[in-house]
């Protein structure tokens, strides 16, 4: 915890340099993605898994509304989720970080560092979604704590950052285990959430069908929680699983639809080159290639 007159550039009081871009945050990217869904409109973005921040500068670029930077999976540090932050920095692109847990110092590292808010893995009742909520918010409303970092100007708009920050922060939970579908009536009605966000796979997996995308009764049991949420005034996402996936889920009310993840899509933009190649491969979790689809197996 900080006193605001601790921080000084230069010998100036923390209100100077930054003070007409006082928001590392970026306002305006969210009030637009929060205008389209209260419109009812779908807001489309981009999971984000590899280092290169140019990935996240052509989702910009494309004007996706959003990316998830995913820092639960995968090998992303943080030196490298902050170059994807400041790839959005502003443009009409809200950037959201995907935490490994529900962990007090994982949320304020994200928010401090310049995320539009968080994405929550693993959220399965009431009481811990207003703990992640509690965590994103600034006292008396929440528990984070401040500091002079990225997101105030180094410290040098603490006033004006956290004057706003508890209203623009956006808190997303993962609804993915057999257990939160239990919770969505109570998990509806906690102040300060608005998105939820649906992992089918591991819902599948804590329903008995590990290794699938979609294990039976699965997108069913999820098009029903979505309706419950939808009911409460709040509005769900998931990632697509290709370009007819992506209309069904535009078509049954799902608002914040992810067109997949870059190393899926890029996977997927090869496989075609190759095919038309005829050196298309099926990818083996060793890394180790295989034979090209189609090809003879080697003489001993």
């Amino acid at each position: 915890m900080v006193m605001i007159t601790d921080y000084q550039i230069g010998g100036r009081p923390a209100t100077g340099l930054f003070k007409r871009h006082a928001e590392i945050m970026n306002p305006a990217a969210i009030s637009k993605l929060r205008g389209r869904l209260a419109a009812d409109e779908p807001v489309f973005g981009l999971w984000v898994t590899m280092e290169s921040p140019s990935i996240t500068e052509m989702a910009v670029g494309l004007g996706l509304d959003w990316v998830v930077i995913d820092a639960e999976h995968g090998h992303l540090d943080w030196k490298e989720v902050v170059e994807h932050l400041r790839a959005c920095v502003r443009s009409d692109t809200v950037a959201l970080v995907r935490i490994a847990e529900l962990n007090g110092g994982l949320i304020k590292r994200a928010l401090d560092i310049g995320a539009d808010g968080v994405v929550v893995p693993w959220i399965e009742t009431a009481e811990q979604l207003r703990q992640a909520v509690a965590y994103a918010r600034y006292a008396p409303e929440g528990l984070r704590g401040i500091g002079a970092e990225r997101a105030t100007g180094w410290g040098e708009c603490l006033v004006e950052h956290t004057a706003t920050a508890n209203e623009h922060v956006l808190v997303v939970p993962i609804v993915e285990t057999v257990r939160a579908l239990g919770q969505v009536e109570p998990m509806s009605r906690v102040d300060g959430t608005e998105l939820f966000f649906f992992g089918p796979a591991d819902l599948s997996a804590t329903a008995g069908y590990r290794g699938h995308w979609q294990g039976p009764g699965v997108a069913e049991s999820i098009v029903s929680a979505k309706d419950e949420f939808r009911r409460a005034g709040k509005h769900c996402g998931g990632v697509a699983a290709g370009e007819e996936d992506l209309v069904r889920r535009r078509e049954q009310g799902f608002r914040m639809i992810g067109l997949g993840l870059d190393g899926g899509l890029f996977l997927g933009a090869l496989h075609r080159i190759l095919r038309a190649a005829g050196r298309d491969r099926r990818l083996s979790a060793s890394l180790a290639p295989e034979a090209p689809s189609g090809a003879s197996a080697p003489r001993e």
